[in-house]
């Protein structure tokens, strides 16, 4: 896709339908239509892209007659895939709340924590109201409109700066950008933020939190959200790595422990023989040793950790009502 089409394609759309959106933001919406219309992508990044997209709808007041117009602007789209893509966007547009259709938002500093790990700290333009266990829709310019689900790993900060921890995946074109090629002052956006399955539940039960390498990033930000509850609920945090030298975040998870006597941090080294006296085996095989009755369990991690964590956590006797795993996105 090039800008001269883009540019086509903006002044089609002006043409057509009421609502501001300029030339530069007509250049990502452009690409977030052609890619979900070429339908090569996984659930997860159709979601996202279709948040977006719904978002947008609102945003820019679009109605359900303005679909043979955008159709129309978009050139060569077979008739009948634009159709369907068009119910699918106006579904989500019912869903979502409303607001901008995305979120600019400056980098502002990267660590590259570990190998193929980068945590990034961002600025959006205007505040983003997220809250913890929520993931957000990404994108790269270097990728556009390609997005992906990354977790805030904070609670909201007064400067409203989000922390996001990124892991560069095998054949991940948005990961590995936003590892490898972004740097502090380039300019990412940011979707609506959408529940993700591992919010807190209200109460002041115990939590068993488990976290599998950049799963880390929610279940941090719902440490941080138990700091700040009236009433402190005990938390333990096991977190899974193969190594010791796996672990991304050490410095702060430390802060974290010296300041709240309520939470304890446990390592899970899988392959590490130096691991004494931290424990060994997987982070669902240790923590199914720490499960207590009553603790309410929230898990994170890549896929085939979370197939696991369904299966023996249950065998372990923690009840499905109590058992959190994240509905979307992948880590």
């Amino acid at each position: 896709m090039t800008d001269e089409t883009a540019g086509r394609f903006w002044a089609a759309v002006q043409d057509r339908c009421s609502g501001p959106l300029s030339e530069r933001d007509a250049v990502l919406l452009h690409a977030t239509l052609l890619r979900l219309l070429d339908g090569g992508d996984d659930r997860p990044v159709r979601l996202a892209s279709l948040r977006v997209l719904g978002s947008a709808y609102r945003s820019l007041g679009w109605r359900p007659w303005h679909a043979a117009a955008i159709g129309g602007a978009l050139l060569a789209v077979p008739g009948v895939r634009w159709r369907r893509v068009w119910r699918l966007v106006e579904r989500t547009a019912a869903r979502v709340g409303d607001g901008p259709a995305w979120w600019p938002a400056e980098v502002v500093d990267r660590d590259g924590a570990a190998e193929g790990i980068a945590v990034l700290t961002v600025r959006p333009w205007w505040r983003l109201p997220h809250r913890p266990g929520q993931a957000v829709p990404v994108c790269t310019p270097h990728r556009p409109g390609r997005w992906r689900w990354l977790s805030p790993a904070n609670t909201p900060r007064a400067d409203g700066t989000v922390e996001f921890h990124v892991r560069a995946l095998a054949g991940g074109s948005v990961s590995g950008s936003l590892v490898h090629e972004v740097r502090p002052g380039d300019l990412l956006h940011l979707g609506a933020p959408a529940d993700s399955g591992l919010e807190l539940t209200d109460g002041d039960d115990d939590l068993l939190l488990v976290a599998g390498g950049t799963g880390l990033a929610p279940l941090r930000a719902l440490v941080e959200q138990a700091a700040q509850a009236p009433v402190a609920r005990r938390a333990t945090l096991v977190l899974g790595a193969r190594t010791f030298s796996d672990v991304y975040d050490a410095i702060a998870l430390d802060k974290l422990q010296q300041v709240h006597d309520w939470l304890t941090i446990v390592p899970a080294f899988s392959d590490d023989p130096e691991a004494e006296p931290t424990e060994r085996g997987t982070a669902i095989e240790v923590a199914t040793r720490h499960h207590r009755p009553g603790q309410d369990v929230h898990v994170c991690g890549p896929p085939a950790m979370l197939t696991t964590a369904r299966r023996r956590l249950t065998l372990a006797g923690v009840p499905t009502e109590r058992l959190h795993l994240p509905r979307i996105g992948e880590r």
